[in-house]
């Protein structure tokens, strides 16, 4: 087993040099720091990180996956160090990429073997917390979830930036639609729009001609759409998760989707206002539900789910009638209401100041709605003329 510090990797070339970002090497060690405390407070040798959402975190940096849910490599804390669990496969792209000049220190070995027989190597003999299940460990990740909220200021700077590359996104592909386009199409033009600004979309959906009125997790399918969908993404950037939403029309809106529209725009509406700091969920969502009632589709949010908290990680804590856990300052939340064959979807960031909307419309008609006395904007229906023929 070989341990190096990253700073003493091999020299680069000018075309793989990375700049080191100061802000976040401070951002790291001030969440190392955190971790060190924790440690010393509750008598741990070390804390092993595998959840992706928490190596992200602490790298202040992309998740480490490949192929779904499987991490690239462990971190292994100490009060005093912090270390790259992985095989040599690896290495190169943490020391020279995901976390150069950080403080990060590795330990590596071959392929050939499993990271297991490394990390319980670590681990014997030491009094060690975990985010897992890895046996010998004490399981200590809703305290490590606990850990990325509130987002920091460098975190919040981040998100804001997320929320903006993803309403254009969507936004964007939206302005582009033309009769006829599939469903899949239309994802993979929106898929590319993310990829080309660093973003990855995570679940992409796209509610042709009605199909959300029956398919609430529809993502897309080769169907053509011919007179109106919503368009909806939840991606990721920098490792933190954003959501946003958008319905187009080509030529005028029937009456069925302006009544669904203005009943989805109110609830969500409603959602973002109230998503304030010292409300817990279950406060929130009784005004949510109120509103479902009052515009007459009451039976509508049993179809699906209405919002989750997002960060680092997708729908760890999501809305629930029951839910407990309370808004604070720098806590984000993605809403994603629906009513008949209309999807709304948007982040809001919960502040001193009340809700910040952090997928905001840019180049895309809006409709302020008065929630007790406050004038609360949502993205209104996009109207594309029937000879629409560019792509913006």
């Amino acid at each position: 087993m070989a341990l190096v510090t990253l700073e003493h990797s091999a020299p680069l070339s000018s075309a793989e040099f990375a700049t080191i970002d100061l802000e976040r090497m401070t951002e790291v060690a001030r969440r190392h720091q955190a971790i060190g405390t924790f440690l010393r407070d509750e008598g741990y040798s070390a804390l092993l990180l595998q959840n992706p959402a928490n190596i992200a975190w602490l790298t202040a940096s992309e998740h480490p996956v490949r192929c779904g849910a499987s991490t690239t490599a462990s971190l292994f804390v100490t009060p005093d160090a912090r270390v790259i669990v992985c095989n040599n496969a690896e290495t190169t792209q943490y020391c020279e990429h995901l976390a150069a000049g950080l403080g990060f220190q590795l330990k590596e070995r071959s392929w050939t073997e499993p990271r297991t027989s490394m990390l319980a190597d670590l681990c014997r003999g030491r009094k060690v917390a975990s985010d897992g299940c890895l046996a010998g460990t004490v399981d200590v990740g809703l305290h490590v979830q606990g850990m990325r909220l509130p987002l920091s200021e460098f975190d919040i700077s981040r998100v804001r930036q997320a929320g903006r590359l993803v309403a254009h996104a969507v936004e964007a592909t939206g302005r582009g639609l033309i009769a006829g386009r599939t469903e899949a199409d239309i994802a993979g033009e929106l898929s590319h729009r993310l990829i080309r600004h660093g973003v990855t979309p995570e679940r992409l959906q796209i509610w042709g001609d009605g199909r959300g009125r029956r398919f609430r997790q529809w993502t897309y399918s080769d169907t053509p759409v011919q007179k109106y969908c919503t368009i909806s993404a939840v991606a990721r950037s920098q490792g933190l998760y954003v959501g946003a939403a958008r319905t187009v029309t080509i030529g005028d809106p029937s009456s069925d989707i302006l009544e669904a529209y203005e009943k989805a725009a109110l609830v969500t509406a409603t959602g973002m206002f109230f998503s304030q700091s010292g409300w817990e969920l279950f406060e929130v969502w009784q005004r949510v539900k109120r509103i479902y009632e009052k515009c007459g589709a009451g039976e509508e949010w049993r179809l699906a789910e209405q919002a989750d908290i997002v960060e680092f990680e997708y729908g760890a804590v999501p809305l629930m009638p029951t839910s407990e856990f309370r808004l604070f300052p720098g806590v984000p939340i993605y809403w994603h209401p629906s009513v008949d064959m209309v999807g709304m979807g948007e982040t809001v960031l919960a502040t001193d100041r009340g809700a910040e909307w952090i997928t905001p419309c840019t180049d895309w008609p809006k409709v302020p709605i008065t929630v007790k006395g406050t004038p609360v904007e949502v993205p209104g229906i996009l109207i594309v003329p029937a000879t629409n023929g560019h792509k913006p």
